[in-house]
This record gives C-alpha cells, structure tokens and sequence, in this order.
C-alpha cells in the first residue's frame, strides 16, 4: 500500500492546524511557540541541521573523503545494460545510449565494464572499456571501436604569449656587466688644465709608496735663519 494508491478520501485531504484561537484551541495561549526565545518571535526559521547551537550531528560525525570537483565525469555502462536493451547488428554509441535512458549525458566519456553477460553482436563505439568487458565482447563476435578521449575535454590552461623580441627582460641587464665599467678613468682624463695630478694617486699602489720623500724634501742646506743665529750665541 502506497499513499498515490489509497482510493478512499481517507488521508487525501489534511486539515490546516488553526493556530491563535486561545487557550482552549489546543494549541494554548502561545500558539505552541513558547514564552520566551527565538523560536517564538515573528518570523523565526531554522535552517536544516540546527540544534540550538548546540555541536550539530553533521559535525559530530567522522567525514570521510571528498567529492574531486576538477575530475572528468564519466558515465558508465555494463554489458548486462547492452544486453538488455540491445539486438543483434544494432550500432551504439553515446547519442543512442543517452536515447535509450543508459547515461545522462552524451558530450562526456563513456566506459564499458564487465557486468554481466552479453550474447549479442553489436558495434559499439564507447570512450574506454575495461579489460574484462572488451574479452567478453570479443568473445561474443562483436565489434569495439575505443575513442580513447571524451568528447567534452577539460579546458587547457591558456600558453604563455611569447614576447616579440623574443629576449627576457633580464637580459640587456645582464649583458653590463660590473667589472666592464671605469668610474675612474673619466675624472682623471677630465681637467681643466689638461693635467692629471690625480691620475698617479689614483693608480698608485701600497706598495709603490715612498714614505721618506717628504722627509727627503727637507735639505739642511734649506735651514731656517734660527739655526746660525743659535749657534752664533753660544759662541759668544
């Protein structure tokens, strides 16, 4: 007995529960929503699985996997399904499929597995079979035509443009290089008078260094006119 079966008036037809008539309507003076909370003010919905804050029951519950969302759909059907519906010399492919109510959708891949048995010669053209379904579907005379690839491919990510000199952008830098580059040779060239005083400072090496020269400067023969002076006193 099912419900779209009963023949009677019995149980089609259910009263509306008349809430707000008082307390002697059956549903008392609240209306059946309570004194205080929530839940008894106007326009008060709970969505599906609340418990009154509370840790609900989806959430109390081990998970366990998860649906791939970027895997390709594919439809599957059994040889049992083939020899069911199918005769002798009929052509199948995934338009006929889908005609036949087999799959939902023709435009993505297409398997054939190995349940069942199947004694009808037919030309089948699927995506991909299973090893065990295209054995007996050989063994039954048929034909098997395997597209390898759905109809419906998943979308390539976009190829990089090349650039149009063809050259990174790193490349002119990379070309001057440090050890290339004089930042002395202009300030020595560049003087007014066209003397380069600085030049041999600038080339000299530590090594190359005479500390005595400035002492070597000074001859005795170049005395200050003290020095007689001094001595011409201790004489007298």
């Amino acid at each position: 007995m099912k419900l779209d079966e009963i023949l009677s008036a019995a149980g089609r037809h259910k009263r509306a529960k008349r809430i707000g008539r008082g307390r002697g309507s059956g549903t008392g003076k609240t209306s059946g929503r309570g004194h205080k909370g929530y839940g008894s003010r106007a326009g008060a919905k709970r969505r599906a699985g609340y418990e009154g804050g509370q840790n609900p029951l989806l959430r109390r519950i081990p998970q366990r996997g998860f649906t791939n969302i970027f895997a390709d759909p594919v439809e599957i059907v059994n040889l049992a399904d083939l020899e069911r519906v199918f005769t002798d010399g009929d052509v199948v492919d995934a338009d006929v499929l889908a005609a036949k109510g087999l799959i939902d959708d023709p435009r993505v891949a297409v398997k054939l597995l190995g349940n069942g048995e199947l004694k009808h010669k037919l030309t089948v053209s699927v995506t991909r079979a299973s090893k065990a379904a295209a054995e007996k579907f050989a063994a039954a005379g048929g034909t098997l035509e395997l597209t390898g690839t759905p109809l419906r491919k998943k979308r390539a990510a976009p190829p990089k443009a090349a650039k149009p000199d063809g050259k990174t952008p790193d490349a002119p830098a990379a070309t001057a290089k440090p050890d290339e580059k004089t930042p002395d040779a202009p300030a020595a060239t560049a003087k007014p008078d066209g003397k380069t005083p600085d030049a041999p400072a600038a080339t000299a090496k530590p090594d190359e260094k005479t500390p005595d020269a400035p002492a070597a400067a000074a001859k005795p023969d170049e005395k200050t006119p003290d020095a007689p002076a001094a001595t011409d006193e201790a004489s007298e």
